[in-house]
Formats: structure tokens, C-alpha cells, sequence
């Protein structure tokens, strides 16, 4: 009864198809009309209707599946092939096999929605369309879908089977959900076409699906037919909608679903895709498209359960399809083509239709002068560098704020936060936290019930939740009822930033959100998202997303909350901040010089442009075993560059206040000196390094016994009153010995000559300086005043007594002093004998906290929406006042040589300032490029004695390859030896 009711319906189309036959006439030149004719009039009956026939091809299954595709390529000359699962050369090489057994080169397209990697794996990954729903700018779309197109000229594929044009109505639609651009037809319509037109700039064809609509469904035409209850005017309006734009704008091709649509096909249960009234009456006639038409899978249940192979694509085709996609038989559906052909049901107007069609889109395609993928470098070009700039702008764009009460975000005022992050969900958050963790102290809070939970988190004055779900499994992204319970909990007490790594929809389940303070929405679980999501909360970037879709009553379609910048130092790839992204490659070659030859045992290199960070790494070990690689949050000794870190912005905030002045006599500034011959120094003399003063003082020998031991006139093994300054593991020095330094600074010989001679005993001073002037400690003054508000979390004196050992790589074994290897204590002596807390040293840090202080000085005093000191004091203290003089120094800060050796690599700017260090440190800033290099090592360990890293030039070496990475036309310095300014 079936086939019979089948063959009626048949009779019917191809008797109203007879009436109008069509003609293909849309050829674009002369030359395209003329191939197209002579390959037509050489093929067989057989070889035309093969050309109807795209199968399914992959690339991860075995010789069986692969001789199959030969046999239908070579026998029974299929027209393409649409490839599924497997990794990018397999294809590649099973695409050049199957060209080169083809006698007329085939079609070869793909579904990848989000970039090949939908398919393939070590391909780039885009972000879900849903994701894509949220960003605003169409111009990061168009270039996304031109790199989607290179990408799919580079492996020989003609057709990307997207946009999905779906419009995402229906919440729980079980197979479109983030495959769709949302639930508004004009943004969905928006963003198709500029993804369609970036990706057709390229010659890559673009297909609009599912037609007529699959964005209102509930089930899954994988596995049923869905049902389509809507009047005609509703679909005219609502599903039609971005077909009709995209069409006007030249879309390729079109793929039609499997649905149950009344409306427009009355026939009961009758497939959309085989239905005649559908393709050819209103995709064709009444929409005029011109383009060609695909099937949907044939092999699908929504179509699979009408007919057998064969009878479906049969009608298929005389429905009004062009290519049948997917078909599960090809040899038995070929015969049920010449059948039809020879009783008339098939006509030869009808055939030449669709197969003109498909030669005229191979022409276009290039396929009349085929050639082969080149598979040299095909890897590299597939995740090319500049993916990653997108890649990077589109989170940018599209992570979404939604609640924002009281402007929690971002948070300012750090040296009042004691921040939480609570994980929920089942995947992998570490990115979140890491780079939370690179503004300020947050502390993660694991619990495995909620009352322990709950009393852990007492102290905390804010909590980030992070709510985790791997992208791949986006069906099963809903809250656990457990979660739902935390997450309730937690909010009733404490103020709570919710972060949501997951489909939007994940959010219905969140039935009240009165206590949550602030709600980011960042899609996904990438890299990607969790690092923009964290800028924002830190407001090194400003919200720009839109919710693509509503969540219950909660939320509407286009909502999204702007956050302010606070001008912390965010995160992206090089060549958005111009710089060239394979040259900072290089840098890992001169680092990893540096390990191999042993010039020192690990490092950290960290560079900013333009206030992103754009290359952070950390290269080998804490010591020479191996053992404990380097991590970017691990902290070292930063030796000479605490001048710069601590003393000297404590003094410029006092120079900015009007309390001190570049003319202070030292006499004036320490009464130890009003008696003595350094009493007329000015403060500007010591800054200068100009003010006489010895190179450096060995104060540590004199604390010696005849055996050269710390003598225990001056040191115990314990801590006491007397002896409360620590030097270093069981090793305790008398309480009056800071004071004896001074004096013996105070008695030290003066230079004879005024000139510039680099000495520690200005910094020293200043330190005692900067404390009788304030009350402070200067431990506790720089904290205060800089670290805390600046978030440098991990910068600090003494660090033992907040950080664990083990973060901490080990400066010297010391056979000298204190017999010891030196690890968690200042390595310089004068400062270890002032309880690790000195002027000139003692401080540790790492690039990151580095950086963010550099920046501060880069922005002339300012930083994270806070003005340390004004702009005109750091211009005073970034002068160079006696350069005529031969001493390139500005006020503390170090500047470019003058002569052709100095501290950088003689290509940066006079405007650019920083500071060396002895264990083998620098950090250094340039306004001119606005670019931050920080390098932090410890070279001295095991020993200090010779400088390898420095008389190899490894920190010039990467400071010329960061100048020379610059892309864009910042102005050159002119060189450094014919400098005499």
C-alpha cells in the first residue's frame, strides 16, 4: 500500500514538472556555458545522474571504507563527496586519491559550522553560531568566514554546509540549540550574512540550512520526523526570513531538512525534503533561487523511514533537489533512476537541469582547471597564527554581562578584597583561575559539602563562581540540583560573581537570581572565553556582548550590560597589538639557549604592548636537576630591580606631595650625615648615581669569624629580641647591625670625582629614608601603597612567611656568608642583613606583578583607574639630566646606554627607562612602542661568579627580537652610540 501510495504521489509531481520545464541558463561568462556543454554532451546517462550523488567519506576509517569510495568514484562516477570524522592530511591525502580517480574532478564539501574542526581534528575551532549571536560587530564575522574559506581552499573543500540560518525559538530544540546565531530573525539573518559573505569572498560556497526552518522543533530528524504545526504567515515571516536575504545576496546553495511541515506540504507525514511543493514551488519559484539545492542526509531517519534507498532518492531529486547528499545506496538508487528514465517518469529537461547546474559551480569553483592539495606545511597553514588574533576578538566581543549590581564589576579597590572562586560544573577551569589569579589574590575554595564550604568562605568579601561544561557535551549543560542548591546558598551570603561557561540556556535553570550581584555569560570552556571573562572581571576589558537568546523572565534577547576599563594589563595575541607573532617565536630559541648552555637554571619572559600582554612563558627548571619546572606564577629574587619596584615609587609619591624635593641634602634628609662630607649630597645626586659614593661595601665580612662563619658576636641560630632580623634558614643577626650600615656608609670615603658610578648606598639610605619620614616600614609601605591596590598579589619582601618554597627557585649555595643554599631569603647580603628588607634589594616577584608596576610607570603614574602620581613627576624622574655629561641614568630609573655597552639592546627609545639585576633580572619599558619586557632568572645559582647570561647578551639579545617583532609604524630611535643628548 506504501509504494503505491509512493508511485501516485510520483506520477503527480513529474506530471506538474513536465508542465514547466526548466532550462538552465544562469551561466556567468561565455567560457563557463561552453565547458559546461561539451562535458555534458560527453557523458553517459549514467555519468550525469552520478554527478547527483555526494556520499559520506571519512578519513579515520579502514581500507574497506576507502576502496568503497574508489569503487563509486571510479564505476559509478559520483559527482562529490562530503567528508566526516578524521584528522586533516588523512583527508587531504584521501581527497588528492579520490580527484586523481575521477574522471570529471569532484565536489568535496563538509559540515563545519564552528571550522573544519566540527570534523577533523587538529584543525582551528571557531566559536558555536550561538556564540557568535552575542557578538555585535558583523566585521569579525565576515573575517572569520573569510578565514573558514581559506582554510577550506587549502584542503581542497568547495562546499562549508553553513550558516545555519535556523532561528533558535524553542529552547529545548534537541539538535540545533548552539548551531543557531539565536532566536531573533534579524540577528540571525545578520550574522549568517556576513559569515556567508566572508566565506563566498573566498570562492568556498556557502549553504544556508535547514530549509524551510529547524530552529522551533523538538526532536532530532537524526533519529524522527519533527513536526512543524505553523501557519504559513508564520513561516513567511519568521523562518523564511534570513533565506530571503541571504538569497538576495547571492547565497550558493541551499540544505533542505527533514520536516513535517502541513502547511506546505499537506501530504501526511511527508518529508520537506522530498516534498515537490516546498523545493521547487517555494524555494525555487516563489523565492527565486538560482543556486544549487542540497538534501539533507538521506540516510537520516527523518527521511530514511519514508522509502528504501534509492525509491528516496529518486524523489529526492524529482522534488527539486540538485544534489542528494548522504545517499546510502548509490548503485541501487542509480538503477532506480534509469527506470524512471526509461518509463518517462524521469526526464532528460529535468536531468540536465540539476547536472548543468552542478558543472557550471564546479567551473566557478576552479575545478575545470583542477589541482591537487599541496600537502607541504598543510598543518601549519590550517592553524595559522592570525586565527588565533580572531579568535581572541570574537570572545572580546561576545562575553556577555547580564547582571551587574552596584557595578561589582569589575572590581576596583583591591587592597580591600579578600576574593574566593568557587569551580562548579565537570570540566576543566584552570584557565579562569590562572588568570584571575594574575590580577589579585583569589583563592580557591574546595569543599566537598556546603557547610564545610560555607565556613571557608566566612573571610572572603566577594566569591567568583565559575560554572564549567566541556563544549562538546553542550546537550547536558543544565545545573545539577546540587549545584542549584550551592549556588543559592552561597548568594544568600556572600556577594557573588557567577561566570557561566556553558550554552545560554544553561541559565533557565537558575530560577532566581536576586542574590547573585553579577552574572557573566561566556558560552564556552575555552581558553579563549575563561581569559576574557576574567579581563572583564578585572576590567581589563569592557563587556560588549548581547544575549542571543531570552531566558525565562529573566533576561531578554539583546540584553547585555557595558563594564568599564579600568586600564589593567589584559591578554591577547601579538598581531593584535602590531607585533609580528612568528618573530616572538625566536625568543624561545634564545631562552632555551640560555638553559642548555647553563646560564642559568629557568627563566620567565614576559612582553605587553599597548597594556596586553602578549607572550609569557617560563623556560626550564629551579635548579639544574630538573626536577621543579619554572611556572609563571613562580616568584624570584629581583635584586636590583627593588629600586625601581619599591623605593623609588614610594619616593616619587612623596616628591608628588610636595615632601621631599630633588634638592634635599642627605644631611638634612639622615642626621647620621649632617656631620659628615656627604651632607651636601642632593637627592637628585644620589638618584643620578652621581653623589660620590662607593661602588659597594662587603658589610657581611666583617660579621666573620677567623673561619669565616657568621661570628656569634653578631649571629644566633634562633630568634630573639636581640637577634630578631632573619639572614637566612636558622640564622638570626643582632638587632643593631642595620644601624652600624648606616654609620658605615656615613664613614665611608667619598669619590674624588663627581661622575657616575652605579652604587647601592643611595637606595639603602633612601630606605631609611622613606621609613622615618613615614612611619612605615618599607615592606609595609610599598604593600600598601602599591602592591595591594595594584593587585601584585605575588610581589613581597621576605616571601616565606606568605609563599610556599616550593614556587620559590633557589639563588645561590652560598659557601661564603652563610653556608646555605639561598632559598626564600634575599640573596643579597647588605639587604639580608637588614631582615631581607633593603632599599636596593630583597624584593621578589614575577613577570606578571612586574609588568603591572612597569605599566604603571608606562601610563605615567597610572594604573587599574588609580593615579599613583601625576604625569609630571614621572616625567621629572624619567629625564636624563646629565646625559651631556656622559651618565645616561634618569632619577632612579635606568635608561639606554650612551656609549655602545649598557643594559639593552641599543634599538630602543631615549625615552624608554628600566632596571637590571644581579641575579640576572630585567624589566623595561618604552613609551615610544609601548612595550613592557620583563626577564626574571637566577642565573647566580649554584654560584654567582661569572655573568654568562650577561656577557652572551641573552636579555639584549630578546629585547632586539621584541623591537624588531613591532609591525606598525611607531617611530624608530635613532641609535644609542650617537646618542649625546
Amino acid at each position: 500500500m506504501r509504494l503505491t501510495v509512493f508511485y501516485l504521489l510520483l506520477f503527480i509531481q513529474v506530471a506538474v514538472a513536465q508542465q514547466q520545464v526548466k532550462v538552465f541558463e544562469d551561466y556567468k561568462t561565455p567560457a563557463e556555458k561552453k565547458w559546461v556543454d561539451s562535458i555534458y554532451s560527453s557523458m553517459t546517462f549514467e555519468e550525469r545522474v552520478g554527478q547527483l550523488f555526494m556520499v559520506a567519506a571519512y578519513s579515520n576509517k579502514d581500507t574497506s571504507h576507502i576502496h568503497g569510495i574508489d569503487k563509486l568514484v571510479k564505476d559509478y562516477k559520483i559527482g562529490g563527496v562530503i567528508f566526516f570524522q578524521g584528522g586533516p592530511v588523512r583527508q587531504a591525502r584521501l581527497t588528492n586519491r579520490y580527484q586523481a580517480e575521477s574522471k570529471l574532478p569532484l565536489f568535496v564539501g563538509i559540515d563545519a559550522e564552528w571550522g573544519l574542526s566540527m570534523r577533523l581534528d587538529s584543525t582551528y575551532r571557531y566559536p558555536w553560531n550561538m556564540t557568535l549571536g552575542a557578538v555585535q560587530d558583523m566585521d569579525l564575522i565576515e573575517t572569520m568566514g573569510e578565514q573558514m574559506g581559506m582554510q577550506s581552499n587549502r584542503m581542497g573543500i568547495h562546499f562549508t554546509f553553513a550558516p545555519v540560518l535556523d532561528i533558535n525559538t524553542n529552547p529545548l530544540n534537541p539538535i540545533i540549540g548552539n548551531r543557531s546565531f539565536g532566536e531573533s530573525k534579524k540577528n540571525v539573518t545578520e550574522r549568517a550574512l556576513a559569515y556567508m559573505k566572508g566565506l563566498q569572498s573566498q570562492g568556498v560556497y556557502a549553504t544556508g540550512k535547514h530549509f524551510p526552518g529547524h530552529g522551533d522543533t523538538a526532536a532530532d530528524s537524526h533519529y524522527s520526523l519533527p513536526y512543524l504545526p505553523f501557519s504559513v504567515e508564520r513561516l513567511e515571516d519568521l523562518e523564511f526570513y534570513p533565506y530571503k536575504k541571504l538569497i538576495d545576496e547571492g547565497l550558493a546553495s541551499v540544505m533542505v531538512a527533514h520536516l513535517n511541515v502541513p502547511s506546505i506540504e499537506p501530504t501526511p507525514n511527508y518529508p520537506t525534503s522530498l516534498s515537490y511543493n516546498v523545493i521547487t514551488k517555494i524555494l525555487q519559484e516563489q523565492m527565486g533561487f538560482k543556486g544549487l539545492i542540497f538534501t539533507d542526509a538521506l540516510n537520516m531517519k527523518g527521511a530514511s523511514n519514508f522509502l528504501q534507498p534509492g525509491a528516496i532518492d529518486l524523489e529526492a531529486f524529482l522534488a527539486g533537489n540538485d544534489v542528494l547528499l548522504f545517499s546510502e545506496n548509490v548503485p541501487v538508487a542509480i538503477e532506480k533512476f534509469r527506470q524512471a528514465y526509461s518509463s518517462k517518469v524521469l526526464t532528460e529537461d529535468r536531468l540536465a537541469y540539476s547536472v548543468r547546474k552542478i558543472l557550471a559551480h564546479k567551473y566557478r569553483s576552479g575545478l575545470n582547471k583542477y589541482k591537487p592539495i599541496n600537502m607541504n606545511n598543510l598543518y601549519a597553514d590550517l592553524n595559522a597564527y592570525e586565527y588565533d588574533d580572531l579568535n581572541y576578538k570574537l570572545y572580546e566581543s561576545a562575553v556577555t554581562v547580564l547582571k551587574n549590581d552596584a557595578e561589582i564589576v569589575p572590581v576596583e579597590h583591591l587592597e580591600n578584597e579578600n576574593i574566593a572562586y568557587v569551580k562548579l560544573g565537570d570540566d576543566n577551569g584552570n584557565d579562569y583561575l590562572t588568570t584571575l589569579q594574575k590580577y589579585t589574590a583569589v583563592t580557591e575554595v574546595k569543599e566537598d559539602t556546603l557547610p564545610k564550604l560555607m565556613r571557608e568562605l566566612e573571610n572572603y568579601t566577594k566569591v567568583i563562581i565559575g560554572y564549567h561544561k566541556a563544549d562538546g557535551a553542550w546537550k547536558k549543560h543544565n545545573f545539577s540540583d546540587t549545584e542549584l542548591a550551592w549556588l543559592d546558598t552561597i548568594a544568600k551570603h556572600k556577594k557573588v560573581i557567577l561566570t557561566v561557561f556553558a550554552k545560554p540556556y544553561t541559565l533557565m535553570s537558575v530560577k532566581d537570581f536576586t542574590n547573585i550581584e553579577s552574572v557573566i555569560l561566556a558560552y564556552q570552556n575555552n581558553t579563549f572565553a575563561q581569559t576574557v571573562a576574567a579581563e572583564i572581571v578585572f576590567g581589563a576589558l569592557g563587556a560588549k556582548g548581547k544575549i542571543p537568546v531570552s531566558i525565562n523572565n529573566a533576561f531578554a534577547v539583546n540584553d547585555g550590560l557595558q563594564t568599564r576599563e579600568l586600564g589593567r594589563l589584559g591578554f591577547t595575541t601579538p598581531h593584535n597589538v602590531g607585533m609580528n607573532t612568528a618573530m616572538l617565536t625566536k625568543i624561545d630559541l634564545i631562552a632555551q639557549k640560555a638553559i642548555n648552555e647553563k646560564m642559568t637554571p629557568g627563566l620567565q619572559v614576559l612582553v605587553a604592548r599597548r597594556g596586553k600582554v602578549i607572550y609569557q612563558k617560563s623556560f626550564g627548571y629551579h635548579t639544574y636537576d630538573n626536577e621543579m619546572p619554572v611556572k609563571n606564577s613562580d616568584i624570584y629574587d629581583v635584586a636590583s630591580l627593588t629600586k625601581i619596584l619599591s623605593t623609588l615609587p614610594d619616593l616619587m609619591q612623596l616628591y608628588d606631595r610636595g615632601e621631599v624635593k630633588l634638592d634635599a641634602k642627605l644631611g638634612k634628609m639622615l642626621k647620621e650625615f649632617s656631620r659628615t662630607d656627604k651632607k651636601n649630597i642632593t637627592l637628585k645626586d644620589m638618584l643620578l648615581h652621581q653623589a660620590r659614593f662607593q661602588p659597594w661595601m662587603a658589610f657581611y665580612q666583617q660579621t666573620l669569624d677567623s673561619n669565616k662563619q657568621p661570628d656569634s658576636a653578631y649571629y644566633r641560630k634562633t630568634y630573639s629580641a636581640e637577634f630578631p632580623y632573619q639572614v637566612a634558614e636558622n640564622l638570626y643577626i643582632r638587632r643593631d647591625y642595620p644601624d652600624t650600615i648606616i654609620a658605615q656608609i656615613a664613614e665611608s670615603k667619598l669619590l674624588r670625582k663627581k661622575e657616575y658610578k652605579y652604587s647601592d648606598f643611595s637606595f639603602i639610605l633612601l630606605k631609611e629614608y622613606l621609613e622615618r619620614k613615614t612611619g612605615k616600614p618599607l615592606d609595609r609601605l610599598s604593600d600598601a601603597a602599591f602592591y595591594k591596590p595594584l593587585g601584585a598579589s605575588y610581589t613581597t619582601y621576605n616571601p616565606l612567611r606568605k609563599f610556599d618554597m616550593c614556587i620559590i627557585p633557589p639563588t645561590e649555595v652560598d659557601t661564603y656568608f652563610r653556608h646555605q643554599t639561598i632559598q626564600g631569603y634575599v640573596h643579597d647580603m647588605a639587604a639580608a642583613m637588614q631582615d631581607g628588607v633593603a632599599g636596593h634589594a630583597g624584593l621578589f616577584s614575577n613577570t606578571m606583578d612586574v609588568a603591572k608596576i612597569m605599566q604603571m610607570y608606562l601610563n605615567k603614574g597610572e594604573y587599574g583607574g588609580k593615579q599613583y602620581f601625576s604625569k609630571e613627576t614621572f616625567d621629572t624622574f624619567n629625564t636624563c639630566y646629565a646625559c651631556k655629561d656622559g651618565n645616561r641614568r634618569g632619577l632612579g630609573l635606568d635608561k639606554p646606554q650612551i656609549e655602545k655597552s649598557g643594559p639593552t639592546c641599543g634599538c630602543v627609545s631615549n625615552e624608554s627607562f628600566g632596571h637590571t639585576g644581579f641575579t640576572g633580572t630585567m624589566a623595561w619599558a618604552d613609551p615610544e612602542t609601548e612595550i613592557v619586557y620583563v626577564f626574571l632568572s637566577n642565573r647566580t645559582y649554584p654560584e654567582a661568579g661569572e655573568n654568562r647570561l650577561s656577557k652572551n647578551n641573552i636579555r639584549e639579545d630578546i629585547q632586539k627580537i621584541i623591537q624588531e617583532a613591532v609591525m606598525d609604524e611607531t617611530p624608530q630611535a635613532e641609535p644609542e652610540d650617537n646618542n649625546t643628548k
